[in-house]
C-alpha cells in the first residue's frame, strides 16, 4: 500500500498547494478571507466538462478556456462587489460564500447533482518499484510543481516585488508609487487562476458534481493555518502534510473515505491550540509573503 499512499499524497498535496497558495495570497495582499476560493476550482471543473462533452472542444483547448473564463470571472466579481466592502471583514465572509453557493445551484439546476466524468490528458500507465502510475497522475504532478516553482521565482521579481510591499504595508506600497488596488486585482487573478489550474489537473482523476467546492475548501483553510496564515512556503508544506494525512486515511483506516475532511480540521484545530501562529507563521507584519 506504500506506494499507492505516496504517488496519490504528491499528487493531491500538490493540487491542495495550488489551492493553498492561492489562498494565501489573497489574504497577504487584499487582507480578505476569500471563502468562495475554491468555487472557482468549481467553476473551472465544470467548463472543461461543458467544453468537452457537449460542444466536443479538445481538452487543451477546454482548458485553457475554463483558466481564462474564471479568471475573467473572479477579476469582475473583486472588481464589482469585494473591492467595494474589502474593509468590513464580516461583509466579504457573507459576500464569498453566497457567491459559491450560487455557482453550486446553477450548476445544480443545470446538471443536477450527478457526477460527471471528464476525459483523461494523457491516457495510460507507466510502473514504478511494481506500481502502476497513470500518466494523468505524473502529468498532475508535474504541472503543480511546475506552476509552484514559477510562482516562487515571479515572488522574486519585479512585480513579486510590489505584491510584497503591499502584503507587508500598503499605503507605504501607495506612497512608493505602488497602485495598491491595482496588486489586489492581479493577486485576485493570479489565486483564481491557480484554483482553475488544480481543477484542470485533479478533474480527469477524480468526478465534477456542484458539491465539489467544499471539501477542499476546508482543506484549504488547514492548510493555510497549519502553515502559517500569510506564509506561501508554509502553505504548501500544510498542503502536503494534509494531503498525505487525507490519503493514508482514506486507504489504510477502515470507512476512511468519510474521515478525509475530519483529519484536516483536526490538525488545524490542534494548530491553533497549540501553536496559533503555524509552522511558518508571521510574528510581525512586515514578515508576511
Amino acid at each position: 500500500m506504500l506506494g499507492p499512499v505516496v504517488v496519490s499524497g504528491l499528487v493531491t498535496g500538490g493540487i491542495y498547494s495550488l489551492l493553498a497558495v492561492g489562498f494565501a495570497l489573497i489574504f497577504s495582499v487584499a487582507r480578505i478571507i476569500n471563502m468562495g476560493h475554491t468555487a472557482f476550482y468549481m467553476l473551472a471543473a465544470f467548463l472543461v466538462f461543458i467544453g468537452t462533452k457537449i460542444l466536443h472542444l479538445p481538452i487543451v483547448v477546454s482548458a485553457i478556456c475554463a483558466v481564462a473564463v474564471a479568471t475573467l470571472v473572479a477579476l469582475g466579481y473583486f472588481k464589482g462587489t469585494i473591492e467595494r466592502v474589502k474593509q468590513h471583514e464580516l461583509a466579504v465572509l457573507l459576500i464569498t460564500i453566497a457567491f459559491a453557493i450560487l455557482l453550486q445551484e446553477i450548476f445544480l439546476a443545470l446538471f443536477s447533482a450527478r457526477f460527471q466524468a471528464i476525459d483523461a490528458f494523457l491516457l495510460g500507465y507507466v510502473e514504478f518499484a511494481g506500481v502502476r502510475v497513470a500518466y494523468q497522475y505524473i502529468f498532475a504532478l508535474v504541472t503543480s510543481f511546475l506552476v509552484l516553482g514559477v510562482l516562487l521565482l515571479l515572488l522574486k521579481s519585479r512585480i513579486g516585488v510590489a505584491i510584497r510591499a503591499v502584503a507587508q504595508d500598503p499605503e507605504i506600497a501607495n506612497a512608493m508609487g505602488i497602485d495598491d488596488k491595482k496588486i489586489c486585482l492581479v493577486v485576485m487573478g493570479m489565486s483564481a487562476g491557480l484554483a482553475a489550474l488544480a481543477a484542470i489537473l485533479i478533474a480527469p482523476i477524480v468526478m465534477v458534481h456542484p458539491y465539489m467546492w467544499t471539501p477542499p475548501l476546508v482543506v484549504v483553510l488547514a492548510a493555510v493555518v497549519l502553515g502559517g496564515l500569510g506564509s506561501i512556503t508554509g502553505s504548501i508544506v500544510g498542503a502536503f502534510i494534509l494531503g498525505f494525512v487525507e490519503v493514508a486515511v482514506v486507504n489504510l483506516v477502515p470507512e476512511g473515505t468519510f474521515l478525509r475532511g475530519v483529519a484536516s480540521l483536526v490538525a488545524m484545530i490542534v494548530v491553533l491550540l497549540v501553536k496559533p501562529e503555524g509552522l511558518f507563521g508571521i510574528v510581525f507584519e512586515e514578515e508576511r509573503l
